[in-house]
């Protein structure tokens, strides 16, 4: 067998590079597409919070909304989307308060005075570290609510896959960021995309009591992904439709009177 020369494989290695290194930039720009963090530094603007911060297990310094809960009652872990700001969230943290259950809502690495870059890997040592900051703090597994929207869903299910708690709420989520990217812009667009959130692959690890809520108008996560996330999950399970809710208005539409029944029925143990 003639062994090929060196210039041969000079002009093979020139060819996979212009082949690979356009893919490795469009992957890069792709993944930074999932996060808009906002870099500003927000104080608590809910009457009882106080910042607090947390660092993970690779160093970073995340900065948390954190209102204590009244005896007995839960405190929400709560995961935001790619968005990432718990001060446009007035009304959740009423609905949430008013009931007495308190909430930890994390700001990821990059977003608003938390240090590092964003990226899949990250979010979820950021979720442990505000997990294990409430269990430090007294809290036990069962004091805790696993509560994730849009982008938090895929956050919220990789922490409860590997975290025990009351429960887990998901709030208009998708199977994978990958699968919400081929349909909402190009069957081909998943293929670019390194950090996933695939929640498809990870619902099944989940053993708690698991509540799905989604608007059947949501213009940015397919109704029919949080139907088939649905069906994946194991039970204990309940998925609540909203007639008429779009992506960002369950809150205002009535998520948590569904939230309190739920718990109800799946009290702490």
């Amino acid at each position: 067998m003639t062994r090929p020369s060196r210039r041969t494989l000079t002009i093979a290695g020139i060819v996979a590079a212009l082949i690979v290194a356009p893919l490795l930039a469009l992957s890069a720009c792709a993944n930074s597409m999932i996060y808009h963090p906002q870099t500003a530094v927000v104080a608590p603007n809910f009457p009882d919070t106080v910042a607090e911060h947390i660092r993970t297990e690779d160093g970073e310094t995340l900065v948390a909304w954190y209102h204590a809960p009244a005896p007995g009652q839960p405190v929400f872990l709560y995961f935001d989307g790619n968005g990432g700001r718990p001060q446009i969230w007035g009304g959740r943290w009423r609905r949430i308060t008013e009931s007495g259950a308190g909430f930890l809502a994390v700001y990821y690495r990059g977003y608003s005075g938390s240090t590092g870059r964003p990226s899949e890997r990250g979010l979820h040592i950021d979720a442990r570290a505000g997990y294990d900051w409430l269990i430090a703090h007294g809290f036990t597994s069962r004091d805790i609510v696993i509560h994730g929207f849009s982008l938090g869903s895929g956050v919220a299910v990789a922490l409860a896959a590997e975290r025990p708690a009351r429960a887990l709420i998901l709030e208009a989520p998708f199977t994978g960021v990958d699968d919400v990217a081929r349909e909402k812009v190009t069957p081909v667009a998943g293929f670019f995309l390194t950090d996933r959130f695939p929640s498809r692959e990870r619902i099944g690890r989940v053993h708690m009591p698991v509540l799905i809520v989604h608007g059947d108008r949501d213009t940015v996560v397919p109704f029919h992904q949080g139907e088939r996330l649905f069906a994946l999950a194991n039970e204990p399970k309940q998925f609540v439709r909203m007639p008429g809710a779009d992506h960002a208005t369950l809150v205002r539409d009535g998520i948590y009177p569904h939230i309190y029944a739920f718990l109800a029925q799946h009290p702490a143990e």
